[in-house]
């Protein structure tokens, strides 16, 4: 291994001891409903990445071995009743037995539970439509019907006329000034998904027809991962910034960006660590919610080359700090939180109770 790649694997382990320090998962709290309050839902995948990628001086791409690795592309739930303790369900196991992956899950204002998962459709459909993702859908969140395969990219090609090589961490957000719902993902062009990647996005009011795709966020460096908040008529993107190697250094973290506008554009807000990211490296996959236990936000991301979650507490959305009395489900990945009422938490427990 070249000194290059040395150098990273230093700076990448002494980031990695800022943030939380434990790497086993503290026992988990028995989680106490209330029925005044609400409970806060985490869903999520698991994994343990095989390699970890790094570039050299030279451009060349090394895979870094990493040990034991696991992978259950099937959705998982963890409850919580202050966004920092999470209790898994079903001893944190699949809660149902479909590929998803990177799941992000929100109830709409008609009430229905919608799923976006990176994943779905097959090579022919591929070859002739470019990459899918996959739309599910529930109303109590036990029941979940797979709707079908959302090819996205579709009418979005290259100059050659290739099509795009992935949808990457689909989601989507409602916009109530126009009753659509607008669908963001990452694509990417080149012979990986992290390269010079933007977000994309599109919209629907029946999620059977869709508009082209349009370039959504196109940042000075590669980006994926984009989650949305509205708060007080500002619109905030978080998202991972996908820049790594022996030229730029470590730069795989969560950044922050605003706009007036849901389509933007956005601007890039400066945070204060790594020049210019909110949170320590390695991280992606951010969500985040007002703090349930007092005034301002929680931002929520997973450690992914080292198998921890994190979460940071902001009073503005803008400056956050690292909170290292968390505990998360091990191996959690790509989470999204949602508010579900005392009811539904209950519900949840007894389908899905620990063995």
């Amino acid at each position: 291994m070249k000194l290059t790649t040395l150098s990273l694997l230093l700076l990448f382990s002494l980031t990695g001891a800022l943030a939380q320090s434990n790497n086993e998962p503290a026992s988990q709290p028995s989680l106490k409903i209330d029925n005044n309050k609400n409970v806060w839902m985490l869903t999520y995948f698991r994994q343990r990445y095989p390699t970890r990628i790094e570039i050299d001086a030279k451009g060349n791409t090394v895979e870094v071995p990493l040990p034991d690795p696991m992978l259950i592309n099937k959705l998982h739930i963890a409850l919580s009743t202050d966004g920092r303790h999470w209790t898994p369900l079903n001893d944190n196991k699949p809660v149902w037995d479909h590929h998803v992956r990177d799941p992000y899950v929100r109830r709409g204002p008609d009430g229905v539970w919608r799923i976006l998962s990176t994943g779905g459709g097959n090579r022919t459909d591929r070859a002739k439509v470019g990459p899918s993702c996959l739309y599910i859908t529930s109303k109590d969140l036990i029941h979940w019907q797979v709707e079908g395969t959302l090819p996205l990219m579709k009418d979005a090609k290259d100059e050659s006329g290739a099509f795009a090589g992935n949808i990457w961490a689909p989601e989507w957000f409602y916009d109530a000034k126009t009753g659509d719902y607008v669908v963001f993902w990452s694509s990417s062009f080149k012979d990986a998904g992290w390269k010079e990647s933007r977000l994309w996005y599109s919209r629907t009011r029946d999620w059977k027809t869709f508009t082209p795709a349009k370039v959504f966020f196109a940042p000075a460096y590669s980006v994926i991962d984009g989650t949305l908040l509205e708060h007080q008529g500002t619109y905030y993107l978080f998202h991972k910034e996908e820049e790594f190697g022996a030229k730029t250094g470590e730069r795989r973290a969560i950044r922050v960006a605003t706009s007036k506008n849901l389509e933007g554009p956005y601007t890039v807000i400066d945070g204060h660590l790594n020049q210019g990211q909110i949170v320590p490296v390695i991280t992606e996959g951010p969500t985040v919610i007002k703090d349930p236990v007092k005034p301002g936000w929680l931002l929520l991301y997973d450690y992914c080359m080292t198998n921890r979650f994190g979460a940071s507490y902001s009073p503005d959305l803008l400056h956050w700090t690292v909170e290292e009395n968390v505990d998360f489900p091990s191996e959690a990945r790509h989470g999204c939180i949602s508010q579900i009422s005392p009811q539904e938490a209950q519900s949840l427990l007894t389908a899905y109770p620990d063995k």
